[in-house]
Order: C-alpha cells, then structure tokens, then sequence
C-alpha cells in the first residue's frame, strides 16, 4: 500500500499544472552571459510577480569589445540599464510549474563608451525591443534560463541560472 501511494503521489507531483514559480508577489535573480554582434555581454537582473502571470523586471548589463573601422582599432564598452514585462504562460496553457515560458517587452537606456577619435556610428540612446524566453526550475530555488530577443542594443540571445527569493 505505501509503495502504491508513493507511486502516485510521485506521479501527482510530475504531472501537477501551476503558475510559473515566480507568481504574485514572488521575486528571482537572473545573471548570465549573452550572444550579440557587439561583444560578449554580461548581465543581472531582478523579477518580480505583480500577478500570477505578469512579472516586472530590471536589468543591468555590460560589454566590452574592439572594433576595427577605417583601419583604426577602438575599445567599445556599453553599460545599459533596462525594465521589461512579461507575460507567463504556464496557467493558459497548463504548463508543469518547473517549466516557466514567457514573451514580454522591454525598454532601456544604453550608454555606448568609445574612443575620443571614433569615427563610427554608434551612440547611447534609448531602446525598445521585446523577448521570448524559458526557464526550466531544477528545484525550488534554482533554474536555468534561455532567452532571445530583438529590436535594440539589449537585444540577442542569453543564457543564464535563476535563483528564487
């Protein structure tokens, strides 16, 4: 008898459908590395649940990479400083709560640090893109996560861990 409640309890728990782990009022760390055509970024940031299904976040990032333009060779580093939004998609579509998969927007300023004599065109500015992502939680406190996005200085691919607070 103890083995046929432990095999469904088992059996419960694998199958069981929830909100993200994050859900209202609940907060994570996220830091990693990112893919971009400038440079290999790094990044860190905070999320935290305003519903069941919407998080709110900000993000600090920062790269460093040499360029060559106009035979010359410059030293770029870009610092940047973004919010997003995102919508959780594990109540609408009954996704296992280990499992977290989301889109959202995000808005940002970036600065972009170069050489005195720079002859290019990159600039600080302001940046609006969005994101696809998902987070596989291997227990209640930990995840890895993967995302892509588009539209700005912030955009790219990243890979990185989650730790829920």
């Amino acid at each position: 008898m103890k083995k046929i409640l432990l095999i469904s309890s088992l059996f419960i728990s694998l199958t069981s459908f929830s909100q993200s782990m994050l859900g209202k009022g609940g907060s994570q760390l996220n830091a990693g590395v990112g893919l971009s055509s400038w440079g290999l970024p790094v990044y860190i940031g905070f999320d935290y649940g305003v519903h069941k299904d919407v998080s709110l976040g900000m993000e600090l990032s920062y790269r460093s990479y040499n360029e060559r333009y106009n035979n010359y060779h410059y030293k770029n580093t870009i610092w940047g400083i973004s919010g997003n939004a995102n919508y959780h998609f594990n109540s609408i579509f009954k996704i296992p709560k280990n499992w977290d998969i989301y889109a959202g927007l995000n808005i940002g300023f970036y600065i972009w640090d170069t050489d005195d004599n720079y002859l290019g065109n990159h600039s600080s500015g302001l940046g609006i893109g969005g994101q696809v992502g998902i987070r596989y939680y291997f227990s209640d406190r930990f995840g890895l996560n993967l995302e892509g996005g588009g539209g700005n200085a912030f955009s790219g691919g990243k890979f990185g861990v989650t730790i829920v607070l």
